[in-house]
């Protein structure tokens, strides 16, 4: 699918959950369009001694509530529109945690896995320079995304505050403990849905032993989620990665199998051998796509037999698909919701950032579980009221918050920079 319909898709979304909002229409077509959107080039002295010059993007869809906030990801297939689209997403994700954040995201078309350690620095540290005059601590502050890490964000925090001449921590969220990073940060997207689980876990009166997880997409998010599942007592029996995976119903061994991919980077050496597609397709209780957006389309969506998708990924399924499935009473715990226990917990790091004052791990964690189990319970209820997805409820119940801070701020928008 191609970029434009990534967002097209995501303002679809905004439309179908304006009908059950108190918004504002004027509201609603203000959410239709970024507010700002930087293009710029990075060049790059390669190891071998050539130059590149890779595109990047940073979108500031909406800062209303808040700064923006949202990753920057390294991908080959990065698109103006993709960073738009996920901009919009993370708008209304932060609207959804009910955290003081507008959204952004960021992106550089390149690829990591071709990249030596050095040339990925001068990739992160270029593209920093190239959009330091429209981030910053109150304005938009970065987090890692897909092929970016805590180290690719400390490299990026150091070189903005070599540009704006003092040390600037909480510029970026999602760095090195040792500078500035918060204690709970490097498994909050995948904590913050199991959490969810849990909920759903008490709500729907599950037997965590007999529970079975498949999980499409095994990297940090997917890693996580699968050895707090495991470590809980559920039953984790598919994992797959872009080469393929395993299957077992008689569980995997979680520690092991993080292991070995690890090591070889590749999910293997348990049970049969399973592809990325059939793994979408097992009998098994709950479903998480945890990798790249456009994961169940209406091409596959008729053979998904899960009874719950935890969306861990940004946007795997699309709109078609969405509705086939909640048809067949699918259902599906959305992306905004599902894995917004990343951005609260940046949140949290910008908090002690900003003060000065760090929390302990445990902290960390009764606070993100008290977040996640607040809103969660918020969608639920309201989707149940409705007659609704909880997708469409967790876009209403953002829009209402958006509506109310955008109709507070009168019809004159605001600009920072």
């Amino acid at each position: 699918m191609s970029g434009s319909n990534v967002f097209t898709e995501a303002i679809e979304r905004l439309d179908t959950a304006a009908t059950h909002s108190k918004a504002h229409p004027e509201t609603v077509e203000r959410l239709r369009h970024p507010k700002l959107l930087t293009e710029v080039s990075v060049p790059v002295r390669m190891d071998d001694g050539s130059e590149r010059v890779f595109t990047g993007y940073r979108c500031r869809y909406d800062d209303t509530r808040g700064p923006a906030k949202g990753g920057i990801r390294f991908h080959p297939d990065v698109s103006r529109e993709e960073v738009m689209a996920l901009a919009f997403w993370m708008t209304v994700k932060c609207a959804v945690a009910n955290i003081p954040y507008g959204g952004g995201k960021g992106g550089v078309i390149c690829n990591p896995k071709e990249m030596s350690f050095a040339e990925l620095e001068r990739v992160s540290r270029g593209f920093m320079r190239g959009i330091s005059h429209v981030v910053g601590l109150d304005v938009d502050v970065p987090a890692p995304d897909v092929y970016t890490n805590a180290t690719v964000m400390a490299w990026m925090m150091d070189e903005y505050s070599a540009i704006v001449g003092h040390r600037e921590p909480g510029v970026i969220t999602g760095k090195p403990v040792a500078l500035g990073g918060s204690l709970g940060r490097n498994d909050a997207t995948a904590r913050g849905g199991f959490y969810q689980i849990e909920e759903l876990a008490q709500i729907k009166s599950f037997d965590r032993g007999s529970t079975t997880i498949a999980i499409h997409g095994f990297g940090n998010a997917g890693q996580y989620f699968a050895q707090l599942a495991a470590d809980a007592g559920y039953k984790v029996v598919a994992a797959c990665d872009s080469r393929g995976g395993v299957y077992d119903p008689n569980g995997l061994d979680v520690p092991t199998l993080i292991e070995t991919k690890n090591s070889s980077r590749r999910v293997q050496g348990q049970g049969s051998e399973i592809s990325g597609e059939d793994l979408l397709h097992l009998d098994v209780d709950l479903l998480v796509p945890a990798a790249l957006e456009n994961t169940i389309t209406m091409d596959n969506q008729a053979g998904v037999k899960a009874k719950y998708i935890l969306e861990l990924a940004n946007g795997p399924l699309t709109n078609d698909a969405d509705d086939a499935l909640a048809q067949r009473g699918i259902v599906a715990i959305p992306d905004i919701l599902a894995n917004s226990g990343g951005v609260t917990v940046s949140y949290f790091e910008w908090v002690q950032n900003k003060s000065g004052l760090y929390w302990e791990l445990a902290d960390v964690h009764e606070k993100l579980r008290t977040k996640m189990a607040e809103e969660f319970r918020a969608i639920w209820g309201f989707a149940e009221s409705k007659g609704i997805t909880m997708r469409t409820a967790a876009y209403a119940i953002a829009l209402d918050r958006l509506a109310e801070a955008h109709e507070a701020t009168g019809t004159a928008a605001s600009y920072a920079r």
